[in-house]
């Protein structure tokens, strides 16, 4: 540990999810490195680098080590891309096998809920946290890969607590701790 401050993660504030089949906490995701994407599908950064990355991130690594969870958060444009239909659908185009929330509309402001909670500036924006959900990276814009890599590779070499390495979920289960089909159920 580097000795500086990492403040936790606030909860997410998701509307809906895709991919999934029940909604994901960050405090079940304790124990492994999360690697939230947040965009809108609108956003030429978002479908050119940041969508493409939390791909090769998703397929890179192992998924009881490390979760990649997309957020489509609409702060402009509402009446074109805020609707759960589009996202399905947008979802479906690029392929996308990830987690994705649709982060909860704010009645009170323009900004939804999770962006609002954890100050984004808008999209495509990157939040990593470690395994025992704490902020390790907070970025506005593109990151490269390499930058990126070299954070999950530290992170995942990073001796976890006791709490956390009884909350990674075993091996042969998926990002929910269940047993994938066709893999026996762990001890």
């Amino acid at each position: 540990m580097d000795g500086t401050y990492h403040p936790p993660a606030p909860p997410l504030q998701v509307a809906q999810w895709f991919n999934t089949p029940q909604p994901l906490t960050l405090e079940a995701l304790r124990g492994r490195v999360v690697v939230l994407h947040a965009f809108q599908m609108l956003c030429p950064g978002c479908v050119e680098h940041g969508l493409p990355q939390a791909r090769r991130v998703h397929e890179a690594f192992p998924q009881d080590r490390l979760a990649v969870i997309g957020l489509h958060t609409v702060f402009e444009h509402h009446d074109v891309q805020g609707g759960a239909a589009a996202l399905q659908a947008f979802i479906g185009e690029y392929r996308l096998r990830f987690p994705i929330g649709l982060d909860q509309p704010d009645p009170q402001r323009a900004i939804p809920r999770t962006m609002h909670s954890l100050a984004l500036q808008g999209t495509p924006s990157l939040v990593v946290l470690d395994p025992q959900g704490r902020v390790r990276l907070h970025h506005f814009g593109h990151l490269d890969d390499l930058r990126l890599g070299t954070l999950l590779g530290q992170l995942l070499a990073e001796p976890l607590p006791a709490t956390a390495e009884a909350a990674r979920p075993a091996a042969g289960c998926d990002d929910n701790g269940c047993p994938r089909p066709g893999m026996p159920p762990s001890p």
